[in-house]
């Protein structure tokens, strides 16, 4: 299996000879995003922490096509959302909501978690498993709701 950083790279010289200039330009703001956080960092980063980067910008991308579409600009909004369709071929499948009420009534159990004061135990829990295929904020949500 590769990297998802080589997956980027090979997509990057793909792009540059097909001369798509749109997809060239989200390709190489990514690897600046990758790039950028292993020199902040001084690492070399893994596929998850792309993958939390990948998460991150997607996050970003959905937002700001919201405040366009509110704003009336179809046109950035048209644009982020090109953008955003990029980066999330990247990431992987996003989790269907059996799944996730799978994976969260697991984890429950398995954490042994009877309050919302054990949120974070199962939050820990189930990080690595739902990382870029569920909006974190909505499994928070979902979380609370079954615990309370």
């Amino acid at each position: 299996m590769t990297s998802l950083k080589a997956k980027l790279q090979d997509d990057i010289k793909n792009a540059m000879r097909a001369k798509d200039q749109q997809l060239l330009g989200t390709l190489r703001f990514i690897s600046a995003a990758i790039k950028q956080r292993e020199v902040d960092e001084r690492i070399e980063v893994s596929d998850s922490q792309v993958i939390e980067i990948l998460t991150k910008m997607a996050k970003q991308r959905r937002e700001a096509i919201e405040q366009f579409k509110a704003a009336g600009r179809v046109d950035l909004s048209d644009k982020e959302t090109a953008e955003l369709k990029i980066i999330e071929s990247f990431l992987p499948q996003p989790l269907d909501p059996a799944e996730l009420d799978s994976i969260l009534g697991h984890a429950i159990k398995e954490q042994a978690a009877t309050s919302i004061k054990d949120m974070a135990k199962v939050m820990a829990a189930i990080k690595p498993l739902v990382q870029g295929r569920a909006d974190m904020a909505q499994v928070s949500q979902k979380i609370k709701n079954l615990l309370s």
